[in-house]
This record gives structure tokens, sequence and C-alpha cells, in this order.
């Protein structure tokens, strides 16, 4: 698979002069990296939960289902945090609000580290949400700034392939913590985020909000970003305005729904494969493996980073920008996969570690879709509140999830429940996809 961009992307500078035309290709490329660096480094300060949970249990004698609560917690306030975040990336700049999300971050988690209780643990664990919320959205809005459309696909891609690095990062380092240093709970919410502080500076140094700051014509066309009888849309736009515009898009609103289901998926693997890799099924099976069945949970955040690319190379390449069509696809497959993963016995540990990438790569693969989505419908200048809307749904969907997987594992205790949810909500998340059709 080759990665090629159209010239239309480089908007009228390429028209005018080579030279500046290749200069601001090059700029383009800069903002993306710095913005997939610096969310590289956002979930470890989000996504190292799951590893926390058996000293969490261990040392305050709380149930799974009270745990679910507290990451429903953060899911909860990131998904109101992402529709006031998006908003305020469009008014005050993605560099800004996405550089103060990282350093707030860092904060909380260690504050979590500090926890003496269910109660605090929880307070504080929800706090971090919003500050993590500070991220996705405003980061969007910047890169839609320096993109056009017909290249959005494989750029949000490759945001999304940040993303899905990032989850093996947090997994990688918190396995680090609790299984090389063999340190208690406490330090996965100190360690790993370190990163999150230095990816959170380093965007501020590096990142321009848009081209016209560093001297250079906008890449957008404004008939082709939007619908043609859609009224242009004023740059001075007031945030009222815009969620007015936003939330009156029916297809978006669908897509926030589809995305709902798919994030209720994709967290239900995140926060509960590791409690399911770290319980003695898996420890017993470990014994007849060279692999330690704890990182047989790495599989799963290195197939979401590939299917993420991949699907929005899809998006753009096979299906011409309609992007409902990847995620229908992805989804259908996500459920199979899933199906698969629950029948696995524990026994056999590659065969689950392959589902297992399998499973993560159509999990997570359609997010880059969905992202791409946003001013695809909206247009540009709209990018970070309709990205901060559909996180909404999804960050809202995805805490309903996990209190009821926690209960479910508690009432049976069989981790591998989480399976069969997630399998019902990939089924869920491409029926309604497919009203899309955009």
């Amino acid at each position: 698979m080759s990665i090629t961009f159209s010239p239309s992307g480089v908007g009228s500078v390429g028209v005018q002069n080579p030279e500046l035309a290749t200069s601001f290709r090059r700029a383009q490329w800069r903002m993306l990296f710095a913005a997939m660096f610096c969310y590289l480094f956002f979930y470890t300060g989000r996504q190292t939960f799951g590893f926390a949970i058996p000293g969490i249990q261990a040392e305050f004698g709380v149930t799974k289902e009270a745990l679910g609560w507290a990451s429903a917690a953060l899911l909860w306030c990131y998904a109101v945090g992402q529709a006031i975040n998006g908003n305020l990336g469009d008014k005050f700049g993605g560099r800004r609000v996405m550089s103060a999300g990282a350093i707030l971050s860092f904060v909380m988690n260690w504050a979590t580290s500090l926890s003496t209780g269910i109660v605090s643990l929880t307070a504080f664990w929800g706090i971090n949400g919003y500050f993590q919320s500070m991220g996705w959205a405003p980061g969007s809005r910047l890169l839609s700034n320096w993109w056009g459309r017909h290249e959005r696909g494989t750029v949000y891609g490759l945001y999304t392939f940040a993303a899905g690095l990032a989850s093996v990062l947090s997994f990688v380092t918190s396995l680090v913590v609790v299984g090389y240093f063999q340190l208690d709970w406490r330090w996965i919410f100190r360690i790993p985020v370190v990163l999150l502080l230095l990816g959170g500076i380093a965007f501020y140094l590096i990142a321009r909000e848009k081209p016209e700051d560093m001297g250079f014509v906008s890449p957008h066309d404004e008939a082709d970003d939007v619908a043609a009888s859609e009224a242009a849309i004023d740059a001075n736009e007031g945030s009222l305005a815009r969620y007015k515009a936003v939330l009156s898009n029916w297809r978006l609103l669908v897509a926030g729904v589809s995305i709902g289901f798919q994030n209720a998926a994709r967290y239900g693997l995140l926060v509960w494969v590791p409690v399911h890799f770290l319980g003695s099924n898996w420890a017993k099976a470990g014994t007849t493996s060279v692999i330690d069945p704890r990182w047989i949970s790495i599989a799963l955040p290195v197939g979401m980073a590939v299917g993420a690319f991949s699907n929005g190379w899809v998006s753009d390449k096979v299906f011409g920008s309609r992007r409902y069509l990847a995620i229908v696809l992805y989804m259908v497959l996500a459920a199979v996969t899933s199906l698969c993963m629950y029948a696995i016995p524990t026994s056999d540990v590659y065969l689950g570690m392959t589902v297992l990438f399998l499973c993560g790569f159509f999990t997570y693969g359609p997010q880059s879709s969905f992202w791409a989505l946003c001013p695809d419908l909206v247009g540009h200048k709209r990018a970070g509140t309709a990205t901060g809307v559909m996180n909404f749904f999804a960050y809202l969907f995805a805490g309903l999830g996990e209190p009821m997987i926690g209960h479910f594992m508690d009432k049976h205790n069989q981790t591998s429940l989480v399976f069969l949810v997630v399998a019902i909500c990939a089924t869920a998340s491409a029926v309604v996809a497919a009203f899309i059709r955009r």
C-alpha cells in the first residue's frame, strides 16, 4: 500500500509558485507529524487504567463494577469536554488547547496516583477525562486547516494511526511498570504520563495554527468543502452558530450514534482485555508458552494502530471518500473476530494473539473515517465543533458500557464476556453507519 497525495492538496499556492508549493507541502507534513507526536502520548494519560485494576481491587477491596463506574467517570467527563473543547479549538486554536490539555492531564494523573479510596480515585480520574478531551478535537481542527478534502481520509488515518500507536505505548509502559519494575499500581499513573508532558510542550513549540500564519495560502476550496447549496461559512462565526449548524446536520448525528457503539466496543477491549489476560486462566496457559500471556494484550493496540491507517486509505482510495462503506465493512468484521475471540480456549496462546490483533484492527479502524467525515459534512471551519460533538456521542456510549461489563464479570466470573459485548456493539455500529450514505 503506497501513500499518494494529489496536487489538489497544495491549493492555489502550488499554481502560483512551485518552490512555495514545495515549502507548503513540507509545512503540511510538519504540522501532521507534530499533531501525531503529541497525541502519541495522550493515551498514556487515560488507557493505563485496566492495568491498575488488579492492584486497586486488592488495596481498596472494591468490585469490578465499582471500577467500571470509575472508568465511566473519565469517559463521561471526556464526552462533556469534547462538546466544549472542540468548539474552543475552533475559537482559540487547536495548538493552545491541545498543549494545555496535555499538561493538565499530567497533573491529574499524578493526583489519581495519590488517591486514598474509590471516591477520590473516581473524582480525580473523572477530572482527568475532561483535560484529556482537550487533545483530539483541537488537534483535528488544526489538521483540517492544513489539508483539503480529498486528502483527509489518509491524513486522518495517519492521525488516528498515532492514536493507535499511543495505545501500544500505554500498554507497553504499563506492563513495564507492573511486570519489569514490579511497582505498585500508583506508578502506572506516574511514569508513562511523563511522556505526555513532554509531547504537549513540544507540540506548542513546533505547531502553527493555519497556513496563513506562515505566509501560505489556504488549500481549501469552499465549494468543495461543503455542499454547493450551503452558504459560505463566516470566518467570525460565533460558538452558538457553530453548534446550531453542526447539530442540524442529521448525517453527523447518525454518525455520532454509530461511533458511539463503535467506541463502546473499543473501550470495552481497552479497559477489560488487560484484566482478561492478567487473569488466572491465561496465567496458567503461560506455563506452556514462550510468550508471557500479559504481553498477548499488546496485539490489541498494535492491531488498532494498523487498522486505523488502513481504513482511512480504504475510504479514500477504494470507496472514493464514501466513508460510510469503509465503516460498515470494518464493523461487521469486528463483530466476527470478537465472536471468534470469545470462542478461543485459553490454552491456545498463539491463536489468541492473532485473533486479538484482528479484533483490534477492525474495531478501531473506522475511527479515521469517522473523523474525516466531520469536515466533509460541515466544512473545515466547523471541524473542531463537529469532532467534539461526535466524540461526545462516542464517549457517552463508551461510559455506559464500562460498568455493565464489570457487572457481568462480577456476576459470572468470566472475563471473556467482554468479547460478546464488543460483538453486539460492533454490529449495532455497522447497522447505524449504513444510513450515513455520504
